[in-house]
């Protein structure tokens, strides 16, 4: 099953938190999953860390290193994410996460998230 990560999902599963579900937690693990990690959640960590509005307890330099060990594939974006965004409803008026939907529909994946916004969308969501 090929899954992406939101923003959340991938910091709470890095640092060992007790905020990720079990259900995501076994989906990650699963080696028959491939797990992704959208660009767009690298950029939205970077902003909220240089905006003093997040603090994560490992280091944004390790955070490369730690998707490729982890091994997650980085999910660039592509003119196709951007085009479905003219047509997607402001249920929700984050730019990162209305990104990550679009993703998530053009690209036919699951995304992890706890998120109760992303259910307003033709998304498929697991937590």
């Amino acid at each position: 099953m090929n899954i992406l990560l939101d923003t959340h999902t991938l910091i709470w599963f890095l640092e060992g938190s007790d905020n990720l579900s079990q259900i995501a937690l076994q989906l990650i693990e699963d080696d028959k999953n491939t797990c992704h990690v959208s660009i767009v959640s690298i950029w939205e960590i970077a902003i909220k860390v240089s905006l003093k509005k997040m603090e994560m307890k490992i280091p944004f330099e390790k955070l490369s290193l730690l998707i490729w060990e982890n091994g997650f594939q980085i999910l660039p974006i592509e003119f196709s994410h951007t085009l479905k965004l003219i047509s997607l409803p402001f249920h929700h008026n984050d730019p990162f996460d209305r990104l990550l939907i679009t993703q998530s529909i053009v690209e036919n994946m699951y995304i992890i998230s706890k998120d109760s916004s992303f259910k307003l969308y033709d998304v498929r969501q697991l937590w």
